[in-house]
């Protein structure tokens, strides 16, 4: 731990679990180091930041929540234009918010734009925790210039860059969009380099990988295996994209008939149970689970292969079953199969009797937990949260 004086951090985000959550537990550690921070973030997440010992700092957003996923839509576009329009909207309050209470340094999720533009007016420097896989030297030729061509081609996408661009302008700065939103001055990554593609491509003189930053006090519930020496199986698709009952029927088929299995069904809040049917008797199902205790406990984890689920499954050495849903999670499906330690399943794809083969494949592999373990270890030398408050103190001025 360092002795670096007492200073005010100002932490930007939105209200979207898999932005918030990598980042609390390097919050908490900043606080318990002595620092002050004010944690802007709308309304549904001022408690969950408030238990970190940060001051929320509220703020009005419209952008769709967690409980609304299909308001997202379906193109790229639809994923770009929310975000700015919520930015331009926002960043009066968050500076109105700041005018007497300057921060030394800001801190800010990818998705807050107005944090990086308020940096730049208050003259302090800003610093991205980056939550998911972040760009390599290369990344713009070969994956986003493909990728964005159409839209920046589209009427409605030359829309959005030319509000994008108005806006930065209008208060002093240069920098055009793509780069403004992909290429922070500093990142400090809270996902493990195994999850990364071309990890060894990536300018670590800006982005520095630190793994998962989630201690074990951060962690909300405990669970305890059954008695009666059954293997254990985890089955979650995470908080959004969960509203799939013939997904969770189709797994509690292929492993309902297993006596030596037990089966956790995670199902979220949009399914109800009752639309399962009758389930077999090794089977349990809840809206929500403390997942990092199961993983702890499990023998194999079913997951849609977001950010968080796949770390902690990394973290665990839990063998896994990607059934990725949408954005980051069908590549990271891939990079979990590429490391030896799960199978990408398509949702497309999905049967009893596949889910089945896959999960008992990769538990009786021995090859398969030896690669685990190791990637495990190698996750805990990459520092977590003392290492990512370390990097944030180093940035202070």
């Amino acid at each position: 731990m360092t002795t670096t004086p007492r200073s005010h951090i100002a932490m930007f985000s939105i209200a979207a679990h898999g932005h918030v959550n990598p980042s609390l537990d390097v919050i908490r550690e900043l606080v318990d180091r002595g620092h002050r921070v004010s944690y802007a973030i709308p309304a549904a997440f001022a408690e969950k930041v408030a238990a970190t010992g940060a001051t929320p700092v509220v703020y009005g957003s419209t952008l769709p929540t967690d409980d609304d996923p299909d308001a997202w839509g379906t193109e790229l576009i639809d994923h770009l234009e929310p975000f700015l329009a919520d930015a331009i909207q926002a960043l009066p309050q968050l500076d109105a918010a700041f005018a007497d209470d300057r921060p030394d340094l800001v801190l800010h999720d990818i998705t807050s734009y107005p944090a990086r533009v308020l940096a730049h007016t208050w003259g302090v420097p800003a610093v991205s925790l980056w939550p998911n896989l972040v760009p390599w030297e290369g990344y713009e030729e070969e994956v986003a210039e493909p990728m964005y061509a159409e839209l920046k081609a589209s009427p409605r996408g030359r829309a959005y860059y030319s509000r994008f661009t108005a806006w930065l302008t209008a208060h002093g700065v240069r920098t055009h969009p793509d780069p403004f939103v992909g290429r922070p001055r500093r990142g400090i990554v809270l996902i493990p380099k195994a999850l990364q593609p071309q990890a060894d491509r990536v300018d670590e003189s800006v982005f520095s990988f630190v793994g998962a930053c989630r201690s074990e006090r951060a962690e909300a519930g405990e669970w305890r295996r059954p008695e009666g020496g059954r293997k254990l199986l985890l089955v979650s698709l995470g908080s959004s994209f969960t509203k799939r009952p013939a997904f969770y029927r189709a797994c509690a088929e292929a492993f309902g008939g297993l006596d030596d299995w037990h089966v956790v069904l995670q199902i979220g809040k949009f399914v109800d149970p009752a639309e399962l049917g009758e389930l077999p008797d090794n089977v349990e199902v809840h809206s929500w689970v403390p997942q990092r205790a199961i993983l702890a406990e499990a023998d194999a984890f079913v997951t849609h292969a977001g950010a968080g689920g796949s770390q902690e499954g990394l973290a665990t050495a839990t063998p896994m079953v990607a059934v990725p849903q949408a954005v980051d999670q069908f590549g990271n499906a891939d990079m979990l199969q590429a490391l030896g330690v799960a199978r990408h399943l398509p949702m497309e794809e999905v049967t009893p009797e596949r889910l089945r083969e896959a999960v008992l494949g990769l538990v009786a592999d021995p090859e398969v937990a030896r690669r685990a373990r190791a990637i495990q270890e190698a996750m805990a030398r990459e520092g977590g949260t003392r290492r990512a408050a370390d990097l944030v103190e180093a940035e202070l001025p």
